[in-house]
């Protein structure tokens, strides 16, 4: 059972989309009229607004923009490595359903379009914590708004060369072919390592950067994370709204039977 939630708004969002089945133009049109980055887009359009009405001046504008680009990185990286990849919210009854919608879908098919991009009750609050309120602590209502918008556009950045990574082609600029090939070990090979999405440098600090020659054997848990059928006896409330637990690419389950 495909357990991703299918698209809901408007035409073209009405049937899912796989990426590795879909152009870079089919992509171009996804991204730009889903609604979570038109959400994005319209409120960087707010924060400029915002910024225009009670301006940091430039030198707080830039501290805050160069802060929230700098440190975005990092901050996804901490977030996907010791959030999303940790058990403890599959574990808590309350967030559940929260870390199958924004992690466990996207690797149990890595490249189903509508369970890629983030929830926007998860990101926008996390942009307001990690962007603007930076940005107000530097330069007032204007620096929150500098941040915020940054941290939205960095956002829509990651999202579309996140996408262009689960697309089915080889990119010839070789430092976006490395960067697919990398995120692709994420998803097929080995979970645990490669948390980059457009910047590895944090996974070359930590250790976590990797290759299949480094780690020939593919983990077992690549697909579900660690939520396992003996994991889900005893959590059961992410394969209650799964229609169970499998181990396997959905798409390869499907065609086996």
């Amino acid at each position: 059972m495909d357990s991703a939630p299918k698209a809901s708004a408007g035409g073209f969002w009405r049937r899912s989309h796989h990426l590795d089945r879909m152009t870079l133009g089919e992509l171009v049109r996804a991204y730009f009229s889903h609604y979570a980055i038109i959400a994005y887009l319209l409120l960087t359009a707010v924060s400029i607004g915002v910024w225009a009405w009670r301006p940091a001046g430039p030198v707080p504008t830039v501290a805050a923009i160069a802060l929230v680009v700098l440190a975005y990185p990092l901050i996804w990286y901490v977030l996907h490595r010791w959030i999303l990849h940790c058990h403890w919210m599959f574990k808590t009854p309350l967030l559940a359903g929260v870390w199958k919608r924004i992690h466990y879908d996207h690797h149990q098919d890595p490249n189903h379009l509508e369970v890629l991009f983030g929830a926007l009750y998860t990101t926008l609050p996390t942009l307001l914590i990690v962007a603007a309120l930076p940005g107000y602590l530097i330069g007032g209502i204007g620096g929150a708004a500098a941040g915020f918008g940054a941290g939205l556009l960095c956002t829509c950045f990651y999202e579309f060369f996140h996408c262009i990574q689960h697309l089915s082609y080889k990119p010839r600029i070789r430092w976006l072919a490395v960067m697919k090939v990398r995120h692709v070990e994420h998803h097929f090979h080995d979970e645990d390592g490669n948390f980059g999405i457009t910047n590895f440098a944090w996974d070359r600090l930590f250790g976590s950067l990797y290759t299949r020659i480094d780690r020939p054997m593919k983990s077992p848990t690549v697909f579900n994370l660690g939520y396992t059928p003996a994991m889900a006896e005893r959590y059961p409330w992410v394969a209650q709204r799964s229609g169970g637990v499998a181990t396997g690419h959905p798409r390869q389950r499907r065609r086996r039977g």
